[in-house]
């Protein structure tokens, strides 16, 4: 875990304003390894075709390559059957499926339980589902640690409730939150649960069985994949009874002008012509964090996330938001009064890329009474060069700061 990564994902030579460029903006999007750019590249020069419906060369290996990454990600996130894995376009759709397909068994007064730790993309579709029926959500609160009190958890559940959605990891506290744990309680209560993956596959190991989890989100392109490629879980049962969320080719077997039968799963639940390059770029960026070795990964970010937060110590007024004794490389924070974006810009100028803002995360920001914060985020090539880097940038506009500029 060193620079010899410079080579492996060509945009890490880049310069920014005549400064090597320290990225630590890996919560939104991960940088791309060659590997993956050239499995992209590759579809588009040798194999580009559409899949499934054609009988030449071309279509036939597009298809197989397609359908043999569906296996890579039935055996990364150990589902039971290639049929509980669906592409999407990333975590927003995935769960905007659940909340919009199995969503459509809700009724008034009926409940759904989600974190107040959420992304807004759990957060909005499970309200639009509620709002098209008059049910009500219910919210799992947190300590000032960003550690979800699991006791006002349990005490949340009644014969109403019909499901359960939670992140495993937290975009901006970085809480690693006991999914376990939850999906045991909703189970006790014959109520199933959706986990927002999309903080988790690329910095630790996730097996859905294990977990036990109905549904479980995705996006590829925070895990080294292009962008436009997700995943949703889901038990193959449940998707079996749910309606499609999307209708047109694909997804159909046969099709009247009165009535249509529905593709087996997973098709039934990917409509139109899919993303094919970006779900081979996938492919590609599995074989890569296989190649790693994701336990690695997850120790060398532990590793920079207890560095980090020592020496951010160093900084005058820094306040760290989110201080859970299980944390994913995420370290969010503000310096004084400063406001987010000033600091995030002053750190631009010397190299730095860090993420400002609500993280599209505003309740977790009203819970703590502030507008957003700074956010540094990991990945496998980040080092602690890059953490004094940050370190450094930040004592170098502390003056900046304190005078208002």
């Amino acid at each position: 875990m060193d620079n010899t990564y410079n080579s492996q994902f060509p945009i890490l030579n880049t310069e920014v304003y005549n400064k090597r460029l320290v990225y630590l903006d890996n919560a939104a999007t991960t940088q791309k390894p060659r590997q993956v750019i050239d499995a992209l590249i590759n579809y588009y020069l040798t194999l580009n075709s559409n899949i499934h419906r054609g009988t030449h060369h071309l279509a036939t290996l597009a298809t197989e390559r397609y359908e043999g990454v569906r296996r890579q990600v039935q055996q990364f996130i150990n589902a039971h059957s290639h049929r509980e894995v669906v592409f999407t376009r990333g975590t927003t759709e995935s769960i905007n499926l659940v909340a919009s397909s199995f969503g459509s068994r809700l009724h008034q007064y009926d409940e759904v339980i989600l974190s107040g730790m959420e992304h807004h993309s759990n957060i909005v579709p499970w309200q639009l589902a509620c709002q098209r029926v008059g049910a009500r959500i219910k919210v799992i609160p947190f300590s000032d640690e960003g550690v979800l009190d699991v006791r006002a958890y349990e005490s949340l559940f009644t014969k109403r409730t019909r499901i359960v959605a939670c992140n495993h990891v937290s975009n901006t506290l970085g809480t690693i939150n006991p999914v376990k744990d939850i999906v045991d309680i909703a189970h006790r209560h014959g109520v199933p649960v959706l986990i927002d993956g999309a903080q988790a596959v690329a910095h630790m190991a996730v097996d859905v069985q294990q977990i036990g989890c109905d549904f479980y989100c995705f996006s590829g392109h925070k895990m080294y994949a292009p962008m436009g490629v997700g995943v949703l879980y889901g038990r193959e049962e449940l998707l079996s009874e749910m309606p499609p969320y999307q209708g047109g080719g694909e997804m159909i077997q046969d099709v009247t002008f009165e009535r249509t039968t529905y593709n087996e799963l997973p098709f039934k639940f990917e409509a139109g012509t899919p993303s094919v390059g970006d779900v081979l770029g996938l492919g590609a960026a599995i074989d890569f964090i296989a190649s790693q070795g994701i336990d690695n990964i997850a120790r060398h970010e532990d590793k920079l996330l207890t560095y980090c937060t020592q020496r951010l110590q160093e900084i005058p007024r820094l306040r760290i938001y989110g201080t859970a004794p299980r944390k994913a490389g995420v370290v969010s924070f503000l310096v004084g009064n400063s406001h987010s974006y000033d600091v995030g810009t002053l750190l631009d100028k010397v190299g730095i890329a860090v993420r400002t803002g609500h993280h599209c995360t505003q309740p977790i920001m009203d819970r703590y009474g502030i507008a957003g914060t700074v956010r540094a985020s990991f990945a496998c090539y980040t080092t602690t060069e890059d953490i004094d880097a940050l370190v450094a940038g930040l004592k170098r506009i502390l003056p900046l700061l304190d005078s208002g500029i």
